[in-house]
């Protein structure tokens, strides 16, 4: 079988490795010498986990991370969100039902500290950096089912009832803390994960290793969770290949090799901006057990009937220990099924470098929305983020993309097919097939029969978060397209007065409207609203845009169709002057 020859950027795996802090802590109580034989085992889920929902009235549950409310969003923030918002897309599109849930983490003392350096109550503060980024999340498209915020009440009900759970097993003692604290990364870290520098001053700091924020020695008492326990059902939930790409399982795995128990509390004299341990008020729960509760919040928990568990958390990866440690170990102990799925993506970079406010190179998203439009930015994204290692983000990367894919390769092929000089009928015509076996090349014919496989491919890829993949085989088969008018020459064809001529434009005709339309129906999660005109100018109904109708021809009437209304260029060249 013919296959395209496609040019796929394949980028070095990233491996990322983060090494395991130990916390020193110092019981009060007598720990217990044997482990708690416990009801749930990762080897029959079905069985050992409390299922909320039966399988068949599940929608597919996607998250992205709930976003830190200390600084504006960025590029990163905006990826995770589309990420999810193109796979949610996907899944309606194969017919199923969707929650995607993202929000705002407004906890903390990295909060309550920007909240008085604003010189802003802390709820205030809170409400308005909210705002940001679902001001953001709207002007992109995203169609989110829910926008979570940590200081909702709904939400401090599910936290303290977890807490109650976790805390009546059993999994949660009361101890000592002593050891260094990260305010900026809200975590606790080791000596080992320390290092001093010199300011520019020349003043000597202790930062972390791996951010260089500072950290501060804390010695203080609280909570803390029974992590040491969970180390044989963590690593059998790894085993089931959860963690996507694979190349950061290993880092997970690192982890797992020296896991110490974890704090889940701090003083409520120290950190007052926080939802309180139920029955003690001195303290406040950790500011990371309460954001990860964000995903049951959504869920419908503690109610009957939740939604449980999601199908994909979307993170990136300077969080994937708080998500492939911390929360499925969390879940287990609660008898709650842990994620079925870790789509971990790495990080931007602007031209090579690291963003930072001090470089003045921050990607405001926001600016890029307006001067691209909300589809392209999210297919430059889309299209250059790979997952498995960082991106480079430049403007002209981004203007060179939508102006070759978009603009060219797309649009280009639906104007030189519908316009009137070409297709004077405006119709989708039916295909002639001898004219097609005589006017068509065996190569030709092979590659466009191949096209109705193309939806497998795509799902392949789209199901795995591999957009660029998908989005790279698409636009291969709309290349060959180009390159099929080219060598056919419609204009010509349609300016001569031979029967014979007419009947192999038509032919082509039928060959370049039948990839746009396949083409369009699977472009839907990664240009919504681009993929929509496309359609409409089709003329293709929109009960026919599922991922289904991509998998077979389109026409089994014996009339020629007519092509939807002419609403102008599918996507206007963006000038160099506008991208700098």
């Amino acid at each position: 079988m013919h296959t395209l020859n496609r040019i796929i950027l394949y980028r070095a795996k990233a491996e990322t490795y983060i090494r395991v802090r130990k916390l020193n802590f110092v019981s009060v109580c007598e720990r217990s010498k044997n482990l708690v034989n416990r009801r749930c085992s990762l080897e029959n889920t079905s069985h050992n986990y409390r299922s909320a929902m039966s399988k068949a009235s599940c929608p597919y549950f996607v998250t992205t991370p709930i976003f830190y409310v200390n600084a504006a969003p960025h590029i990163g923030h905006l990826y995770s969100v589309v990420l999810a918002d193109a796979a949610s897309i996907w899944q309606r599109l194969l017919g199923g039902s969707v929650l995607f849930s993202t929000g705002t983490d407004e906890h903390g003392l990295k909060i309550q500290q920007a909240a008085q350096k604003a010189d802003m109550p802390s709820l205030e503060y809170c409400d308005k950096m909210s705002d940001k980024f679902k001001v953001l999340f709207n002007k992109a498209g995203i169609g989110y089912s829910d926008f979570i915020r940590t200081t909702e009440t709904r939400h401090k009900e599910a936290v303290q009832e977890f807490w109650r759970i976790l805390h009546g097993k059993g999994h949660i003692y009361k101890g000592v803390y002593q050891g260094w604290y990260s305010v900026s990364d809200e975590a606790f870290v080791t000596e080992e994960e320390t290092k001093e520098i010199s300011t520019a001053e020349g003043t000597k700091i202790r930062v972390t290793g791996e951010s260089e924020q500072p950290v501060t020695w804390m010695e203080e008492k609280n909570y803390v969770f029974k992590l040491s326990d969970f180390k044989s059902e963590l690593t059998r939930w790894l085993d089931r290949g959860v963690i996507q790409p694979q190349t950061f399982e290993g880092s997970v795995r690192n982890l797992l090799k020296d896991l110490p128990d974890l704090s889940v509390s701090r003083q409520r004299d120290r950190l007052s901006w926080g939802i309180p341990v139920p029955n003690d008020d001195t303290q406040t729960i950790y500011v990371w057990l309460d954001a990860l509760v964000n995903y049951l919040t959504v869920a419908g928990y503690p109610h009957p009937g939740f939604t449980w568990p999601p199908n994909c958390h979307v993170v990136g990866k300077d969080i994937l220990r708080f998500h492939a440690v911390y929360w499925p170990a969390f879940l287990i102990a609660a008898d709650l099924e842990p994620p079925r799925k870790i789509l971990c993506h790495s990080h931007w970079t602007v031209d090579g470098v690291k963003m930072s406010k001090s470089r003045g190179n921050v990607v405001d998203p926001m600016d890029r929305i307006e001067k691209y439009t909300s589809d392209a930015f999210r297919y430059f994204l889309l299209r250059e983020g790979v997952p498995h290692s960082d991106g480079n983000y430049s403007d002209q990367h981004a203007v060179n993309y939508i102006n070759s894919d978009i603009v060219n390769t797309l649009g280009n092929l639906l104007s030189r097919s519908t316009s009137l000089s070409v297709n004077p009928e405006q119709i989708f015509p039916r295909l002639n097939r001898e004219m097609y076996m005589t006017c068509i090349s065996a190569f030709d014919r092979e590659t466009f029969e191949n096209i109705e496989q193309l939806f497998n491919e795509v799902n392949e890829n789209y199901s795995h978060y591999n957009f660029y993949k998908g989005i790279e085989s698409i636009m291969s088969y709309l290349r060959w397209a180009n390159g099929l008018v080219q060598e056919h020459k419609p204009w010509e064809l349609a300016k001569s007065s031979s029967d014979i001529d007419q009947l192999h434009l038509k032919v082509v005709l039928y060959l370049v409207l039948e990839t746009l339309r396949i083409s369009g129906i699977l472009l839907q999660p990664v240009i919504p609203n681009i993929a929509c005109r496309l359609l409409n100018r089709l003329g293709i109904p929109t009960g026919k845009r599922l991922a289904e109708h991509s998998r077979k021809p389109y026409l089994n009437s014996p009339q020629n169709l007519k092509l939807g209304p002419n609403e102008g260029i599918l996507f206007n060249k963006i000038s160099e002057k506008k991208s700098s």
